[in-house]
């Protein structure tokens, strides 16, 4: 399965941005999968995961009420609507995907991942 991350880019603190991940090829529709960031200087952080069904899904606490992920099957994409950015949200945004549904705990763990997309960078400037 290859990933693609788009949607990232420039915007003002407090606006909103909708990240995309879609397979170059191939159906992820009975994937779970998983956004995480990473920001320069700082190790990869978990951000939000759904699993196949679009069930279950958990984020961070940093992103709690602002950040709401979803997936389209029709479409064979994951989105990430990004709202009410924050400086401390500039990152790069990459998604990932693991054949099969994650144990919810496991959901943040970067190893619970086989299958990574280059990621897209969003900026929030202050």
């Amino acid at each position: 399965v290859q990933l693609q991350a788009s949607g990232g880019g420039l915007v003002q603190a407090g606006g909103s941005l909708r990240l995309t991940c879609e397979p170059s090829e191939g159906d992820f529709n009975n994937y779970g999968m998983g956004w995480f960031r990473q920001a320069p200087g700082k190790e990869r952080e978990f951000v939000s995961a759904i699993d196949p069904y679009g069930v279950t899904k958990r984020y961070a606490d940093s992103v709690k009420g602002r950040f709401t992920i979803s997936r389209d099957t029709a479409k064979n994409a994951v989105y990430l609507q990004m709202n009410s950015l924050k400086p401390e949200d500039t990152a790069v945004y990459s998604c990932a995907a693991r054949n099969g549904r994650i144990i919810s705990s496991l959901m943040g763990r970067t190893g619970s991942y086989n299958y990574w997309g280059q990621g897209t960078q969003v900026t929030v400037s202050s």
